[in-house]
């Protein structure tokens, strides 16, 4: 059985996905077309229900739950992982509102966590991730908000950082970060997904017990020119045992994520009558 399957470039998703997609393990009788692109437009695809599996920013599962359910494995949470609002200079938090603020990507979890902190900042700039220290270096933005590897980065930069927007969520929710997860398609048979999750689980507990000297070529092939010290840094950060399986607290943060978005978003009309794979 072929299925179409798209994650992001990112090591932590390529460490993942690796043995999954490179025939490290024995997938029987899966197969995979693989498509690599950012999350925003992986968001977006989800949407439109476009792939089989997919990551996906959490920030965009509400509007998706009437095509996919949520894997257990293969995700990012965790604690102390969330977005910075950084700046050139240091903003006064209470001044956020009257900026002008990149933000990756309108459905990204990213933009969730920045709009739970500052829910009346509405003068936003919409672009990848990876553009987002440019804009705030050129002064085409005020501030931005910075997920993966530039979380290493902007220091370096002379970048300030305002806020940790997951210590937030964290300080206000007591929940875990949900960041990204994995789902499957409704039009799967239930034995699909559950074959499915198992396998990203054994891909998952491979590359942690193969990766840990050197990072595996497919990781490296396709990190956009980071240090291995930084792609190192991005996978330990991004991949934990929530990655493995979400587990009891794992789905609580999911939870947790969907109650807070019904808050902002009201009018969502979500179809929260069957989140995870059974």
């Amino acid at each position: 059985m072929k299925l179409t399957l798209g994650f992001s470039p990112c090591p932590n998703d390529t460490f993942i996905f690796d043995a999954l997609v490179n025939g490290k393990i024995d997938t029987g009788d899966y197969s995979f077309d693989v498509v690599l692109e950012d999350v925003q437009t992986l968001n977006q695809w989800a949407i439109e229900g476009k792939l089989d599996v997919s990551k996906i920013s959490y920030g965009v599962l509400p509007l998706v739950l009437d095509k996919y359910k949520v894997l257990h494995s293969g995700g990012a949470l965790g604690k102390g992982v969330g977005p910075l609002l950084i700046a050139k200079t240091a903003i006064p938090p209470e001044e956020i509102n009257h900026k002008t603020i990149a933000v990756p990507g309108v459905n990204t979890t990213a933009h969730m966590l920045f709009s739970l902190a500052f829910p009346n900042a509405t003068n936003k700039h919409f672009k990848v991730f990876h553009e987002i220290e440019s804009a705030v270096l050129t002064g085409e933005v005020d501030a931005g908000v910075i997920i993966h590897e530039n979380r290493f980065t902007y220091a370096d930069k002379g970048l300030y950082k305002i806020i940790d927007l997951g210590e937030y969520w964290e300080q206000t929710t007591g929940a875990a970060i949900p960041l990204g997860g994995i789902v499957a398609g409704k039009h799967l048979p239930q034995n699909v997904m559950k074959e499915l999750d198992a396998l990203i689980k054994q891909s998952v507990e491979y590359a942690f017990a193969n990766n840990h000297e050197e990072l595996a070529p497919y990781v490296q092939k396709h990190a956009q020119e980071m240090s291995v010290a930084v792609m190192k840094q991005h996978i330990n950060l991004y991949v934990n045992n929530y990655s493995v399986a979400l587990g009891d607290a794992g789905k609580k943060a999911v939870s947790t994520l969907l109650g807070v978005y019904q808050q902002l978003y009201p009018a969502t009309n979500m179809d929260t009558s069957t989140i995870f794979v059974d």
